[in-house]
């Protein structure tokens, strides 16, 4: 693949709601920013000859530490291959994740041996979500874009009783170390007060760097050395929450590379609303239980013969065109009976394949994915090749316009929305729009 020297940041999601966060904050800074499915091709690149930064919405948050190598490694190659400045591998800023499942450490490990940094960072924090990380140890806010209250993540009412990667260990040293043998260090809140050369002073047979993170000072600060640390290597490798766009882009603001956005395009009114969600989070049952009485009709599926099938009953589908074509805004969801035996890609390729079959014969204009495990398998469902920014709603998940070879598919408005995200009136927001 050809080098694009205009290429500041290529990041990986691992999953389509984390990876349209990271599109956020990156397109905020000024970016021309595509986030795409898979690797792109350079024919795909070229299609964008404006594009300064790109993601591709993974799905190796669901994946076992085999499978996540197994896609990884090239796709990180294909990443380095373009002569992005900047590669992140993207992770939920609540860093969810076990030995087992959607391993943090194994990504390390997968772009250790792509790249060729002494020193791999990891910011801990993301303060513009509700996320804190102070002397290695993570705390968060319930709920995204709300005035929900802050819990050190093992205390956290939600993530701590995820039901995949519970998080039950709060210092993300301890944590990651369960997931990868290198060995961690940490830049705490104390040293970063000193000049930035001497932040790696205490570093010295350490291959992973933690950051600590409270507030966007901090942020700026991490930037302009994430920064420093690209310069000396070439290219730079981290992982973190979408934090890293926020720092790199505040400080290319300040440094007058990228030059902010600050107006958006309108976003109107829209009316059916799909939601779709494959989420268990209490803060979506909230929001849930809060369009209901709001004027959303509801459907609930059977998530059991759903994923034993691999589809909606013609019933089911029957119901929910009937009701978008009468202009009811309504959300599919699983109701209640959420199980841990259940396959995020069985579930997130049938609420995908249910939301085509929606927009394709309704003709409805703009959906809602919710869930993080299951998102990924949805976009892919839908026949999604990529989305863009069109503008922010609530934030950690802006309105996207999507890509698709599928010609009812391309122009959709679509909105990922990770478990956590938004306060009880979400969907009702974005139905309405603002801006």
């Amino acid at each position: 693949m050809k080098e694009n020297k205009n290429i500041l940041l290529a990041f990986y999601g691992d999953d389509f709601t984390g990876s349209t966060d990271a599109l956020e904050f990156i397109s905020k800074a000024g970016a021309k920013t595509v986030l795409f499915t898979e690797p792109p091709t350079s024919e795909q690149l070229k299609s964008f000859p404006d594009l300064e930064a790109y993601g591709i919405a993974g799905k190796t948050r669901a994946l076992n530490p085999d499978e996540m190598e197994k896609i990884l490694i090239p796709a990180f190659e294909q990443m380095k291959a373009t002569g992005a400045k900047h590669i992140h591998y993207k992770v939920c800023s609540t860093f969810d994740s076990s030995p087992t499942i959607g391993t943090i450490g194994k990504a390390i490990d997968c772009g250790a041996k792509v790249f060729d940094d002494k020193i791999i960072p990891v910011l801990g924090g993301m303060p513009a979500l509700g996320r804190y990380c102070v002397f290695g140890n993570l705390f968060a806010k319930m709920g995204i874009g709300s005035n929900g209250k802050i819990y050190r993540i093992d205390k956290h009412p939600s993530m701590s009783k995820h039901p995949v990667t519970p998080m039950n260990e709060a210092d993300l040293r301890i944590h990651l170390e369960k997931q990868t043998n290198k060995k961690i260090g940490l830049i705490d809140n104390v040293q970063q007060k000193a000049k930035k050369k001497e932040w790696l002073d205490n570093i010295t047979e350490e291959e992973i760097v933690l950051l600590d993170t409270m507030n966007e000072n901090e942020l700026l600060k991490i930037g302009e050395w994430l920064i420093a640390q690209q310069k000396k290597h070439g290219q730079l490798f981290s992982v973190g929450g979408s934090g890293i766009e926020m720092a790199l882009g505040d400080y290319w603001n300040k440094r007058g590379v990228l030059k902010s956005v600050t107006k958006w395009k309108k976003i109107h009114k829209v009316e059916p609303l799909l939601v779709v969600s494959g989420s268990c989070s209490p803060v979506t049952a909230e929001q849930i239980a809060y369009a209901k009485a709001n004027g959303f009709e509801e459907v609930i599926i059977d998530v059991v013969k759903i994923c034993n099938d691999n589809v909606a009953d013609e019933s089911v589908m029957k119901k929910i065109n009937e009701l978008l074509n009468k202009r009811k805004s309504i959300i599919v969801h699983t109701g209640e009976k959420q199980m841990q035996s259940l396959s995020s890609e069985k579930l997130g390729t049938a609420l995908g394949s249910i939301t085509k079959n929606a927009v394709i014969n309704t003709g409805v204009k703009r959906v809602v994915i919710a869930g993080g495990d299951t998102s990924s398998y949805a976009a892919r469902a839908m026949e999604i090749d990529g989305v863009e920014m069109i503008a922010p709603l609530v934030i950690g998940a802006p309105l996207c316009k999507a890509y698709s070879g599928n010609k009812k598919i391309n122009g959709l408005e679509v909105n990922f929305k990770g478990g956590q995200v938004g306060s009880e009136d979400y969907f009702v927001v974005v139905a309405k729009g603002k801006l």
